[in-house]
């Protein structure tokens, strides 16, 4: 008995059963009906011919009586069935309509052709099955079954012959009939499976649906879930040891969440990135800023030291021991690009390693120790920093000392020099002597503008710049400042030239004088850089930025162009891209751009640059006409 308390029993009894029951009935039916149709389908041909013979027979004593033939339409009638005579000249006989018959009647001509009628002129008897005929008169899906038999007169000689047409609809509501049978059957077939599947539910599909709910109510984080023990059989035993299961892990989930938590929340707090990488190079951990530099570094490309790609191989296994702690899952990513050749170090050394990383113009200081699994490393755990803003300073800091103090040498050097060959008594005559005063008089003054833009940048810096807002015609400031250059422009051999619009160009609320020094001191950048022969284009004209109405100035020269890797660093203090040029009276002091920016910034506006070494460079300048 103890088969009939087994899942195994249960399922073998319901489904022997159900399928034993059904197989049978349909058997029974379908063997029963299908004899009787083939059997019947197999004697009607022999019928038809004995009936034609018959009719024939009696035809040849009432060769011409209408009667007889109507009277024997009117009993084939009933089977379907129809008879036409014809001669051997192939004229058919007129015989009245049958009253009642739903036979469609056809000629001879439907069926047989003068040809294929030579055989029944001659003594023999045949039929066959059409299901089209020649005159196109059939109905769709119509078939019929046609007997051509001879026709004697009374001396014994052939006159003609007797057809016999009969519709094989009785065998298609023999086939209807089979169907529907059929349906009944699958219908009580059905009835009976959906009695056994209930009976499966409650004995069987019940229990494991609840333990299937039950596993995802763990799978969500309820660790707490329990299912009901309902019987003593195998599903029972498995509700019972799934329980005790339940309370193991929801112990063992408890202790590893205190841990997680602890873990999770130092490092979300860290504003360090911190990345753990098993020994394949895939990323199994890191924190939200880990996350984030793994996918902003993770299409960096990087090649070997003879150029070929590196890749590493996929891991075996996703997270492995470390799933239950991750707090970022980063699926699998691969390691970042930048941190490949220290973390084939630290792996291969099975030391610590640190370094500082430059990566899309930020630099990173990195730190990467290895993790052990027993004596072997497992991977490795990055800590990175971003120290782009301390590099940023302190090279701004000793980029400010170099450049005040070899801006400064020079003027003070000459100050010096020419001072003491005064006291000296060196110029022989007085123009020497004004000679050596003008000279010092020209490097004061040049102290005096490096001093004087200095202090106007740091005021600018710290938010200190005053400035006199009223509204201001940018055409007519173009053209004065076309007028100041102009000849500057004739001196040098440079082409000057400027565009306007016909309509004014104006500001509703901007400096003149600020304006005026940007401009200037742009124009001046462009007659230093561009050689005679060359052109400089000043250009004003209406624009919209951010969908708002705005003026864009253009100044564009032919000059010798910026390198593309000095661009981003054009407006810092004293940055200057021809690191070779002497700065001498013809050279700048570094700041003129870095004020640019900042007086542009004060007007809400924007500068860029657009430079192609050797080819010149042309600066934007983009204002909003209205700003508050």
């Amino acid at each position: 008995m103890f088969i009939f308390r087994s899942v195994v029993g249960k399922l073998w009894l319901t489904i022997i059963g159900l399928v034993g029951v059904v197989l049978l009935i349909l058997g029974f039916f379908l063997v029963k009906y299908m004899g009787n149709y083939f059997s019947q389908a197999t004697d009607q041909r022999e019928n038809m011919k004995e009936m034609a013979l018959k009719f024939s027979e009696e035809a040849t004593t009432h060769m011409y009586n209408e009667q007889f033939y109507q009277l024997s339409n009117e009993l084939l009638s009933l089977q379907d069935s129809r008879m036409l005579v014809i001669s051997t000249d192939m004229k058919e006989m007129a015989i009245p309509r049958t009253n009642g018959s739903q036979l469609t009647e056809f000629h001879v001509t439907d069926f047989y052709t003068e040809e294929e009628l030579k055989p029944v002129f001659a003594g023999q008897s045949i039929d066959k099955q059409v299901n089209n005929s020649r005159n196109g008169r059939f109905e769709t899906g119509a078939e019929y079954l046609v007997v051509a038999v001879p026709l004697f007169n009374l001396e014994g000689a052939i006159v003609g012959a007797t057809l016999l047409y009969q519709s094989l609809q009785s065998l298609e509501a023999t086939q209807s009939y089979m169907l529907r049978l059929f349906v009944y059957v699958s219908i009580v077939g059905f009835l009976m499976t959906t009695f056994f599947a209930f009976f499966l539910f409650s004995q069987i599909t019940r229990p494991l649906q609840q333990l299937k709910k039950a596993a995802d109510f763990i799978t969500h984080g309820e660790y707490g879930t329990r299912v009901p023990i309902l019987s003593k059989d195998e599903i029972g035993e498995l509700a019972k040891t799934f329980n005790h299961m339940g309370e193991k892990v929801q112990e063992s989930i408890h202790a590893l969440s205190q841990e997680k938590e602890h873990l999770s929340s130092i490092l979300r707090s860290m504003t360090d990135a911190v990345i753990t990488l098993d020994v394949n190079g895939s990323v199994m951990l890191s924190n939200p800023q880990g996350e984030r530099i793994v996918e902003e570094w993770s299409t960096i490309e990087w090649s070997d030291d003879e150029g070929e790609p590196r890749r590493f191989p996929k891991p075996d296994t996703a997270l492995g021991d470390w799933g239950l702690m991750s707090f970022s899952n980063p699926n699998s990513m691969p390691i970042p690009v930048p941190l490949i050749p220290l973390f084939e170090a630290v792996v291969d050394e099975s030391a610590e390693a640190a370094t500082k990383l430059h990566v899309q113009n930020g630099v990173w200081s990195v730190a990467m120790t290895p993790l052990y699994s027993r004596d072997q490393v497992r991977g490795a755990v990055a800590v990175l920093r971003d120290v782009t803003e301390e590099e940023r300073l302190d090279k701004l800091r000793k980029d400010f000392v170099a450049n005040v103090s070899h801006e400064l040498r020079t003027p003070i050097s000459m100050l010096q020099g020419y001072s003491e060959a005064l006291l000296d008594d060196i110029p022989s005559t007085p123009e020497e002597h004004v000679e050596l005063v003008q000279v010092i008089h020209d490097e004061s003054l040049r102290m005096g503008r490096l001093v004087r833009d200095l202090l106007d940048l740091a005021r600018m810096e710290a938010g200190h710049l005053e400035l006199s807002f009223r509204e201001v015609e940018i055409d007519s400031l173009v053209r004065r400042m076309h007028r100041k250059f102009a000849v500057l422009a004739k001196e040098r051999g440079i082409a000057l030239s400027v565009t306007l619009p016909e309509e004014p160009l104006i500001l509703q609320r901007a400096d003149e004088d600020r304006l005026e020094q940007v401009l200037t001191n742009l124009l001046d950048n462009a007659f230093r850089h561009t050689p005679a022969g060359a052109r400089i284009g000043l250009k004003a004209e209406a624009c919209l930025s951010k969908d708002r109405p705005a003026i864009r100035i253009e100044v564009a020269d032919e000059g010798q162009g910026i390198p593309g890797e000095d661009l981003p660093f054009i407006f810092e203090r004293f940055y200057k891209a021809d690191k070779a040029r002497t700065r001498g009276s013809s050279g700048g002091t570094g700041l003129g751009l870095a004020i640019v920016k900042n007086i542009i910034d004060s007007h809400h506006g924007t500068v860029t640059v657009q430079s192609t070494w050797g080819q010149g460079s042309t600066f934007t300048i983009c204002l909003p006409c209205e700003h508050k």
